[in-house]
């Protein structure tokens, strides 16, 4: 009885074992033809208008770059001017496009490192701020401002801060006290509409805004004029955090610098309002550094925050 059961138990073993070493390449090959699941990039970008606008504007953009790069790209609007630096590095983003001044401060603060900036329609790839009033306010100076309304953007913008602090310095005054009253809009589009719907006197936005507004609204250009403009400082820029691998950084700053040589990649830059990418470095923000050293600003211990 023995001497039955060792040999077909031998000869089980020899007609399965064959089945089995099927099985396991089939298994192997089947998940080496499945990919893994896909990374995904989260970018930042600051709310310098309706957080809803500014999602549909870069979202075109996003989707071509996650097919460009094979990586998922997630953007994400940052609440407000005043956490950037914070929320970047807290919410583990990989990059932001960031303005010039943010920007500034990133590098300054957490070594974010700029790729690429767009330039636009006209040629471009710099904007300068806008110190603007209705036609009817009668505000031809500096010295007429005083006792008005100043509507702001915010504590972290070049254009929609740094220009008319530099402005009030300028001439003398401390604006805490020479204008009856300032607040911060929160965006440049919203400063820009509070002049215009008489909820503010004065106002200080970027020109890129300030002139896509212009093209929607008409009434932009026949009841606002400017009063003043700041020096030109680089256009957003996308920045990426220190640390992340040459890889998608390369990826990334390959692709826009050549959306321009691709007929998907231009389609999209012109809905988004440019004609393609540059290389950008720290360097081309030296105008952002010497603006900021000359009104006194401390980049690494500016205040954000506080009003």
């Amino acid at each position: 009885m023995n001497r039955l059961v060792v040999p077909f138990c031998f000869l089980l073993i020899l007609l399965l074992a064959p089945g089995c070493e099927r099985t396991e390449k089939i298994s192997s090959k089947r998940s080496e033809a499945e990919p893994g699941p896909k990374k995904t990039f989260l970018i930042g970008l600051i709310p310098e208008q309706n957080i809803f606008k500014q999602i549909e504007r870069y979202e075109p953009l996003a989707s071509y770059l996650s097919k460009k790069i094979d990586t998922k790209i997630r953007l994400t609007v940052f609440p407000r001017y005043g956490n950037i630096i914070d929320s970047f590095t807290s919410t583990g983003m990989d990059g932001a496009f960031f303005g010039s001044f943010t920007y500034a401060l990133a590098h300054s603060r957490v070594s974010a490192e700029v790729l690429a900036r767009p330039v636009d329609l006209k040629g471009s790839s710099m904007y300068h701020g806008l110190i603007f009033v209705r036609k009817d306010s009668r505000i031809k100076s500096v010295h007429q401002m005083k006792g008005k309304r100043f509507a702001f953007v915010d504590k972290g913008t070049t254009a929609g801060y740094l220009l008319p602090l530099a402005y009030f310095k300028k001439h003398g005054k401390d604006y805490r006290t020479f204008l009856k009253e300032s607040y911060f809009a929160g965006t440049h589009e919203d400063a820009i509409l509070d002049v215009l719907n008489r909820k503010a006197e004065i106002g200080a936005a970027k020109n890129t805004i300030y002139e896509r507004l212009a093209a929607s609204d008409d009434r932009v250009n026949k009841e606002l004029v400017i009063l003043e403009r700041s020096p030109e400082v680089p256009e957003n820029g996308l920045a990426v955090r220190k640390g992340l691998d040459d890889s998608p950084k390369k990826k990334l700053r390959e692709a826009l610098l050549t959306m321009h040589e691709d007929p998907e990649g231009t389609a999209i830059l012109k809905a988004f309002g440019v004609r393609g990418f540059i290389e950008t470095n720290d360097a081309d923000y030296q105008p952002v550094y010497l603006y900021a050293r000359e009104i006194g600003l401390n980049l690494t211990t500016y205040d954000l925050t506080s009003e």
